[in-house]
């Protein structure tokens, strides 16, 4: 098994030192190049030593032998460390591995991955097997260890969810707890065993990351107090300096529905900011079609053009975030003993890599993927296509909430009050009020409303893509309702859009009903395909896959749709409870 995520064996130092003696020679070299040194802050010009997936060397000496090495001629290349994403989500309708398979194609060689839906779609010992398996991926994967599960869970699947909180946490994969949206019930509801958790992090001296959108510096500073080291919420360059002067390590989110990066790096060059050590970028699980151009090289791409020094931005995308994490001696370097992730650029000023190594082998080379075509068996562990047992009758269509939910914008939801006649079998298409469902996928209970602003016209779309891996129905006809969940029973899960009749759509997700196993690049256009559909039937924000997602998520106001009921965010009170069925 490949050991480089926590430690090499005794036979391989062993081989690695022999290397430098000449009794060895290196798998790889490049020669006459030009690379970054993060420690002097420096491009520097010499050759590097590949052993395998090590770094054996990089300096101005030639290596005693290379009988067999492959000599890499880096002379027209400047060399720079592996990018790492420092705050994955990596379950937006693409799968852990797609994700990493693809983001090392592009030069983003680390990922440091939510680790959400392992704790509701399987369990534990299936979901730490997944994190070995996952060790034979191109890329380095790490993950966090949540507290909170983002929504409002019934009593026995949260007693669920706690149970494994302290085994995630104790994981050597795990280096890093949070990312801590729930900090409310902490702060204020008195949540000591949550308080515990936050402490047993600081006693693994594992790095805690908070969700801190619009907080005061109060906020800032008492959840400094109570443990938080990180946090990725900054809108604006005052934001990122408020945080970064209480010493926060700070995330530069660029992502889908939140792409603040440009305006935050000309906020920091106005106000003439020359400290970036305890600043990273992020993509913050950005939807499939924002990767188009990869994942931490266009944030790179972003700071250059915006004017920040060269080596600055590539040790935002890179060291900064290695060394926040404690992982610095293994990665975010080209220094000995790191993993060998490397990017190949053709200039100082151009983030994209030509050529790509990670762990020692090709997965980019000449501006070409080096592709591997290999299966995963994801049916080992418990990620198979939906099977629901259940189907939609009229009773499960019965809206008479006096209450509904009005889209503010992709995710911010406010309540408003119901003047329609929700007995209609479709809501007349000159309001843009919908039936809205959310339905335990076991089929146990459900929640019934109104969401106002996503569609004008559309008669169904059925989705098992949410946050809590339940079933949302949405749309205007009734009918259209049920045709689209037969529909999505047959597919095994995923979105099915449904008008007069006519399956106008699908997009089935293999994984759980949550994730599908296609290439990146094919996905991205099925994702093009749907923004462009719900756009006729008047969606009118950018991002629908994260209006699904977050429909009930209780880290964003005013109001949500979870599994317990309609939820006031704010009060932490449920307003109209889940209905058994």
């Amino acid at each position: 098994m490949n050991e480089q995520r926590f430690r090499w064996r005794n036979r391989q130092l062993r081989e690695h030192t022999a290397v430098v003696d000449g009794k060895l020679a290196p798998t790889k070299l490049i020669k006459n190049t030009t690379y970054l040194n993060v420690y002097l802050k420096q491009w520097m010009q010499g050759h590097i030593w590949i052993y395998n997936d090590r770094i054996i060397y990089s300096g101005p000496e030639w290596p005693p032998s290379t009988e067999g090495t492959e000599i890499i001629d880096g002379s027209e290349s400047y060399i720079v460390p592996g990018y790492i994403e420092p705050h994955a989500h990596p379950f937006q309708l693409y799968n852990p591995r797609s994700l990493a398979e693809y983001a090392a194609g592009t030069g983003t060689t680390t990922l440091i991955n939510d680790n959400l839906m392992w704790l509701l779609l399987t369990d534990k010992e299936k979901a730490f097997s997944l994190l070995e398996e996952f060790m034979n991926v191109s890329a380095s994967m790490y993950w966090w260890a949540r507290f909170d599960s983002q929504s409002a869970l019934h009593d026995g699947e949260q007693e669920e969810f706690e149970e494994q909180v302290l085994s995630w946490l104790q994981h050597d994969a795990v280096i890093q707890g949070g990312e801590l949206t729930a900090w409310p019930d902490v702060l204020y509801g008195g949540d000591d065993q949550m308080l515990h958790w936050m402490q047993e992090t600081k006693r693994s001296r594992k790095p805690m990351e908070g969700h801190l959108p619009g907080a005061s510096w109060k906020t800032l500073v008492k959840m400094k107090l109570l443990g938080l080291d990180s946090e990725h919420e900054s809108m604006t360059a005052d934001e990122v300096i408020e945080r970064l002067s209480h010493g926060y390590q700070t995330g530069l989110r660029h992502s889908s529905i939140r792409p603040d990066l440009p305006n935050i790096l000309k906020g920091l060059i106005e106000k003439n900011h020359q400290q970036y050590d305890r600043v990273m970028f992020t993509t913050d699980g950005s939807t499939p079609g924002f990767y188009r151009e990869g994942v931490i090289n266009p944030c790179i791409k972003i700071a250059l053009e915006a004017g920040i020094n060269d080596v600055d931005a590539y040790m935002m995308g890179s060291y900064q975030a290695a060394r926040h994490f404690g992982i610095d001696d293994r990665l975010g370097s080209l220094a000995p003993g790191r993993v060998a992730h490397l990017n190949f650029l053709s200039s100082r000023d151009n983030p994209n890599p030509h050529s790509v190594l990670a762990k020692g082998e090709w997965v980019r080379k000449d501006d070409k993927l080096v592709s591997k075509n290999e299966d995963f068996p994801w049916e080992t562990y418990g990620l198979e296509p939906l099977s629901l047992s259940f189907d939609i009758t009229d009773d499960d269509l019965q809206f008479s909430m006096p209450v509904g939910m009005e889209m503010v914008n992709e995710v911010i939801m406010k309540p408003y009050a119901l003047d329609l006649d929700a007995s209609v079998d479709r809501i007349p298409a000159e309001n843009d009020e919908a039936f809205l469902t959310l339905i335990d996928r076991d089929g146990e209970w459900k929640v019934n409303t109104l969401l106002k602003g996503f569609t004008d016209s559309l008669g169904a779309l059925i989705s098992s893509y949410s946050n809590t891996g339940d079933l949302i129905l949405l749309g205007k006809s009734r009918a259209d309702m049920k045709l689209a969940f037969r529909r999505l029973k047959e597919i095994g899960g995923g979105i099915v859009l449904v008008d007069d009749g006519e399956i106008i759509y699908e997009l089935p997700l293999s994984l759980g009903g949550v994730m599908t196993d296609i290439p990146m690049e094919e996905l991205m256009e099925r994702e093009k395909e749907l923004k462009e559909i719900l756009k006729k039937y008047g969606y009118t924000y950018g991002d629908p896959v994260y209006t699904l997602l977050f429909l009930s998520s209780m880290h964003l106001p005013f109001i949500r749709i979870t599994p317990v009921g309609i939820v006031d965010v704010k009060k932490n009170e449920v307003l109209y409870p889940a209905i058994m069925r």
